[in-house]
């Protein structure tokens, strides 16, 4: 159960065997990276709606999916309250915002997406909004209504054509490309929506598979609607503490990442590395942090957070939701922590 104030809010289900917690007011959305809104102090604002992922992908960042081993809850925001945040947040830094629904699971998983989108759209502050995802729940029906819901583009990461390859990849057998980009291109050619590839690129996986990206970007037109200079944004595998590392891969330094990329620009006559400000990013105002490493901070403990170890808590001001580890306490318990990690208004405490 997760502690509010003083009422017990109930769990919305299971999923892979662990608990799916609902987040709504008066939670705070700012402080965790699971959920909630990051703001890197750039016009692109992080919109994250859900943790659940139903791919396994072997180089994972963040251990998601169904053979996850760190995760202990999954989280769900309701999404009159996240795009109350994003509002808030927006209006905050005084600029007016990308709104990029991504996240440590997959967004389509949720089931208010097509909500999310339709209340993002009718805000002021929120220009354009993006969606990033593998694909693997798209389908004609849910472009169409993404589309008629106000959605701007699909940041598709499909990180192989070959079925096989591309399987391997994402970890589940029921993943099929070439559906996925059938549906993609579908939505370039009849609806308001973009598309634009973001692959991972896993040495030894998935080099070659990258042409093949590249000319379907080509001939569908991928990156055309937002005025990009490109339709393939190339993203580059790196191990990370907590998530997954496909054995026998070392990640290549940023330099032969570069090398190579310029080596693929040549041989397919396609741009590949731009600027941020050539996509649309540019940077504006953080809001400010409220803590800093260090800082000791009265916290009252919601319940189990994210990761096996960790606590999800929220600051005595109620503004902002706070990780802490190394101590388990129930539900209720007022306790002082102090600030470990401290980026982005994204807080870890001990």
């Amino acid at each position: 159960m997760l502690y509010i104030r003083d009422r017990i809010l109930t769990r919305a289900g299971t999923v892979a065997g662990r608990p799916v917690v609902m987040i709504g007011k008066p939670i705070p959305l700012m402080g965790h990276i699971a959920f909630g809104v990051i703001d890197r102090g750039s016009n692109v604002l992080q919109v994250r709606p859900y943790t659940w992922c139903p791919h396994s992908c072997i180089f994972c960042s963040v251990d998601a999916g169904p053979s996850s081993r760190t995760r202990q809850a999954e989280f769900m925001v309701d999404t009159s309250w996240l795009a109350y945040w994003v509002d808030m947040v927006a209006e905050a830094k005084g600029v007016k915002v990308e709104a990029l629904i991504d996240g440590v699971g997959e967004p389509l998983s949720h089931p208010g997406i097509l909500d999310l989108v339709k209340r993002l759209r009718s805000s002021r502050w929120v220009e354009r909004i993006a969606i990033e995802t593998h694909g693997g729940f798209l389908s004609k029906g849910l472009v169409r209504k993404l589309a008629e819901a106000g959605l701007d583009r699909i940041n598709l990461s499909i990180d192989a054509v070959d079925t096989g390859k591309a399987r391997t990849l994402v970890g589940v057998q029921w993943y099929n490309p070439s559906r996925i980009l059938e549906v993609a291109e579908w939505a370039i050619r009849n609806t308001r929506i973009d598309v634009v590839l973001t692959p991972v690129l896993v040495p030894g996986f998935n080099e070659e598979e990258m042409k093949r990206l590249i000319e379907w970007a080509k001939e569908a037109g991928a990156g055309v609607k937002s005025g990009w200079p490109t339709g393939v944004l190339i993203q580059n595998y790196q191990a990370h503490k907590w998530g997954r590392s496909p054995p026998g891969v070392k990640p290549w330094s940023w330099s032969r990442f570069y090398k190579w990329l310029k080596k693929l620009e040549e041989e397919t006559g396609y741009r590949l590395r731009v600027g941020p400000e050539e996509i649309g990013f540019r940077r504006a105002p953080k809001v400010a942090e409220e803590y800093k490493p260090g800082d000791r901070v009265k916290v009252h403990i919601l319940g189990e957070g994210w990761h096996v170890g960790e606590m999800l808590a929220v600051d005595y001001r109620w503004k902002r939701i706070i990780a802490v580890l190394g101590r388990k306490a129930s539900p209720g318990t007022s306790m002082t922590v102090r600030i470990a990690r401290s980026k982005d208004n994204i807080y870890v405490a001990r």
